[in-house]
């Protein structure tokens, strides 16, 4: 297990739910590159969170710690430009 991308995943999911507003941008329409980022760093976070390594290794790339990383600042980048 890898409790810090398991933790953010978590956090995502749950601040998610609990204001589903954070993914519209101005004016209440969804910004669909935001809430792409966002949700690819929740299942990077998820699946490396867990412990579980893909085989493929383009898969293992996508849903590792950096990729979630990655996702947040791309998440990040796309919300305050």
């Amino acid at each position: 297990m890898r409790p810090l991308s398991l933790a953010v995943a978590l956090a995502i999911m749950l601040g998610g739910s609990i204001y589903p507003f954070m993914f519209a941008g101005q004016g209440g329409v969804v910004d669909h590159g935001f809430a792409s980022a966002v949700f690819w760093a929740m299942s990077a976070g998820l699946v490396n969170g867990v412990g579980f390594k893909p085989r493929f290794v383009l898969w293992r790339w996508l849903f590792s710690g950096w990729a979630c990383l990655g996702a947040l600042l791309l998440a990040a980048w796309l919300r305050f430009s």
